[in-house]
């Protein structure tokens, strides 16, 4: 095999650090995929390895280009998922889903489905009445239904926007929280609130939510009502029980649109009782007009190490589940 090495010219300091990743993190994936090895020297990074593999990580850094040249964070799932769409003769495809943009936060952040899976599920949303998500934690599954949600409000393709959950505890019960009915259930729904805030003004929500714009508020809340022109997100419904999914399936009325998210691994349910999201899943799998979307470990986008976490866990389960046949 001939040694052969490459030299990628970064154009600036934030490139390389967008490229490199938190303690050269990303380098060392890259690294560990192709056999190469990654030396950043100012703004240029070296690669040293056998021939193939010198040009399939140069390859798959030109793919990511997009992201470190504009100094954006490149997550683990991106440089998989450029991986992948190389292997497998889909780098248009890839290309694709970075031009892509959902949405801007606040801020100015783009935000765009990071894996294939992601963009599989977008689409799906975006093309049916009624969508379900399941997957661990950090893929994306509320976030990425709320990018869409808010968009659809600010766009005035509905007129409110409802994101609501099941207050059901893992290890605490609602009497012991401090405050009236209203304070013990946000808790519950502070990751509705921290997606909304990446959006819209959190000085503006309230007065949304007076108007009735956007209502945040436990499933409970829900029965006997008919949502029309509405974006629904029911968030967690892996804690909600048969008879409450099936309430507020039924609930969704004209021109409007429901994302039923959860992770079906971290049920808070008594051991005795059914999950409805899985019950609501083995039922309603061959109606037409709904979309069935998994998100794995490898869409998980947050900080690498719930990657690592939910991967151990899988394993860990993967084992029980073989010890007990």
């Amino acid at each position: 095999m001939t040694e052969a090495s490459q030299i990628i010219q970064l154009p600036s300091n934030e490139s390389a650090i967008a490229l490199a990743g938190d303690r050269e993190e990303n380098l060392q994936i890259l690294s560990r995929h192709t056999g190469t090895k990654l030396v950043l020297r100012g703004y240029d990074l070296h690669i040293y390895g056998q021939g193939k593999a010198v040009e399939r990580c140069a390859a798959v850094i030109g793919l990511l280009e997009p992201y470190w040249r504009e100094a954006q964070n490149i997550s683990q799932p991106e440089i998989t998922t450029a991986f992948q769409a190389l292997d497998t003769g889909q780098t248009e495809a890839y290309r694709h889903l970075q031009q892509n943009e959902l949405a801007r936060t606040r801020r100015g952040e783009v935000i765009r489905a990071k894996t294939r899976n992601q963009r599989q599920y977008v689409q799906a949303i975006l093309t049916h009445d009624v969508t379900f998500c399941t997957g661990p934690a950090g893929t994306g599954k509320t976030f990425l239904a709320a990018v869409l949600a808010v968009q659809a409000l600010l766009n005035d393709e509905c007129d409110r926007l409802i994101l609501t959950r099941p207050a059901v505890e893992a290890g605490e019960k609602l009497g012991f929280l401090p405050g009236d009915l209203q304070q013990k259930v946000n808790p519950f729904l502070r990751p509705l609130y921290d997606a909304l805030f990446e959006f819209i003004d959190p000085e503006k929500i309230p007065d949304l939510m007076e108007r009735g714009k956007i209502e945040i508020a436990p499933l409970a809340y829900m029965r006997g009502r008919t949502l029309n022109n509405a974006f629904v997100i029911v968030d967690e419904a892996q804690n909600t029980t048969p008879a409450q999914i099936k309430m507020v399936l039924t609930r969704l009325g004209f021109r409007s649109r429901m994302v039923v998210t959860g992770d079906i691994t971290q049920t808070d349910l008594p051991s005795y009782q059914a999950s409805g999201l899985v019950v609501a899943t083995n039922i309603l799998k061959s109606v037409e007009g709904l979309a069935f979307c998994e998100l794995t470990s490898a869409d998980v986008v947050r900080h690498p190490l719930v990657q690592k976490i939910v991967a151990a866990y899988e394993l860990h389960e993967q084992k029980n589940q073989s010890s007990s046949k």
